[in-house]
């Protein structure tokens, strides 16, 4: 082909940090005119759609936060209101905010193997071709509810930490917290000065490693703005830091153990009871929930008015919950810090490749995808945040890395040289043992034995990266162009294609 005459279309959906990501380095790097969906009302995604109390970041800000953009973070770390203008800013900024559609929810992508584009449709009805999709939708967006027997019939207030009712006075309350996840550790301490009182529900203990969050200085703030390059060294050092912690997901190392100790300790300075404190100490590997990171939680415990159940919510009653022991405790909030459903990716798109297959069957055994990004028989199509990238230092980082991928794709397309990238099903495949043998070693802690988020019906680890960023940095960099297929079709002066999709006149791997 000699060059390309229309202007390339892409279509965005989520303008969580992935979709903001993606559009500021299309913007950079192409010509292509692309839109950004959200189903909200605001950007930020997670951080629009988590507005519980004494919520913020467990990474540092410095890493939490875009390599592309200097930013006067006035914490280690973030809160959620800075997050979330964070984003919105990074959009104003940037220039994306004519881009974004908001209250706009997609349902539906359908390849056309003919035109060789997408088409579109929102929740509204509306329908719109694109020549790329890529969904920017997130991993912990769909809230897990949990199915106890009389949840329907509670007569109190409840809901679940994702869709926090702020218009509810917690003020002298009894409130029932289930769960000691990453949120749970949060609003617990959060809500405790203002309750009557909190009862906390834990089905299995968590490890937590305190956070040591701080306001930055006016000294370190000033030195991070105006010393060029002090920001970015920094965040290279918390990086390192991180690598060097990711050892500790290996089982057998010396770094699992100083984990587990940091962590007992901690425990053992903080709680005062003992039996509490046996209570929170887990008997599995660090590692095989994502370790909590958090300050506030155990002193919270050392007050009056707050309590920890060690033991699961069996039923729930019209005014309150029964646990395994069968005792029945009164409430008149029950908030459900329940977690989401991470293994169900895309869970609210039905994504239709090839010959009108769907995504979901595609992935009915195991969500799988090369790199995390791409799905053979979906062209065109690119996943952020997709199966096996959770972690890695910092998960912007890894967003970065697959944005790089996807533009780097569209931009070859966009100069002509090939009309559709498809993924090599081998590839895939070696792809996957590859992961799941890094599993079994490097992160072996992560599959020793408890409840996790991690894995999928049939067992299979879907949601976690198992090594560090810069092994993810490298395989995104040099790996793409064993796994992409770029394909050049015949096409007529108005864009059709004239040659069949599936028969490519030339194709040849990334180069």
């Amino acid at each position: 082909m000699t060059g390309r005459t229309e202007r390339l279309r892409v279509g965005i959906i989520g303008s969580g940090f992935g979709g903001i990501a993606l559009a500021v380095k299309l913007k950079a790097r192409t010509d292509t005119d692309f839109v950004i969906f959200e189903q909200d009302s605001g950007v930020g995604g997670t951080w629009w759609q988590n507005r519980y109390p004494g919520c913020e970041v467990d990474i540092p800000s410095h890493v939490y936060s875009f390599s592309f953009i200097k930013w006067d973070w006035p914490r280690t770390h973030a809160t959620q209101p800075e997050l979330q203008n964070y984003a919105e800013r990074v959009v104003d900024v940037f220039g994306l905010r004519d881009r974004i559609r908001l209250n706009t929810k997609v349902d539906l992508a359908t390849w056309d193997d003919t035109t060789h584009k997408y088409t579109i449709r929102t929740a509204g009805g509306d329908e719109e071709e694109f020549d790329f999709v890529v969904s920017s939708v997130g991993l912990l967006n769909v809230p897990r509810y949990p199915d106890w027997p009389g949840l329907d019939e509670f007569e109190g207030i409840k809901f679940h930490t994702s869709r926090w009712e702020h218009d509810q006075d917690l003020s002298g309350k009894r409130i029932a917290v289930v769960g000691t996840g990453s949120t749970a550790v949060q609003v617990g301490p959060a809500i405790a000065p203002i309750a009557e009182s909190v009862t906390v529900y834990q089905r299995e203990p968590g490890w937590i490693e305190p956070k040591h969050e701080r306001a930055y200085t006016p000294r370190e703030r000033w030195f991070y703005r105006n010393v060029p390059f002090a920001q970015r060294a920094h965040r290279l050092v918390l990086m390192a830091k991180a690598n060097n912690r990711f050892k500790a997901y290996d089982s057998r190392t010396r770094m699992q153990k100083k984990m587990q100790q940091l962590c007992l300790d901690f425990i053992t300075t903080t709680i005062d009871d003992p039996q509490v404190r046996a209570a929170v100490t887990p008997d599995y590997a660090w590692g095989c929930k994502r370790p909590i990171v958090a300050s506030t939680f155990y002193p919270s415990l050392n007050r009056s008015n707050v309590s920890l159940v060690p033991h699961a919510v069996a039923r729930v009653t019209k005014d309150g919950l029964v646990d395994a022991t069968g005792t029945e405790r009164k409430f008149d909030v029950l908030i459900m810090s329940t977690g989401f459903q991470p293994q169900r990716f895309l869970n609210s798109i039905d994504v239709r490749g090839r010959g009108g297959r769907s995504l979901h069957d595609a992935w009915a055994e195991r969500a799988t995808a090369f790199l995390g990004v791409t799905v053979p028989g979906f062209p065109n199509f690119f996943v952020l945040y997709g199966p096996n990238t959770n972690g890695g230092t910092s998960i912007i980082a890894q967003l970065e890395r697959q944005a790089e991928l996807a533009v780097k794709a569209i931009s070859r397309i966009a100069r002509g040289s090939a009309d559709v990238v498809d993924t090599d099903p081998s590839m895939l495949a070696r792809w996957t043992r590859w992961i799941d043998e890094q599993l079994d070693t490097h992160a072996s802690a992560m599959n020793s034995g408890c409840h996790n988020y991690y894995t999928s019906e049939n067992g299979a680890n879907v949601t976690q990266w198992p090594r560090t960023h810069w092994i993810y940095y490298l395989a995104t960099r040099f790996l793409a162009r064993r796994g992409l297929v770029f394909a050049e079709t015949e096409r007529s002066s108005v864009g059709r294609t004239t040659a069949d999709a599936s028969m490519p006149e030339r194709s040849e791997k990334i180069g």
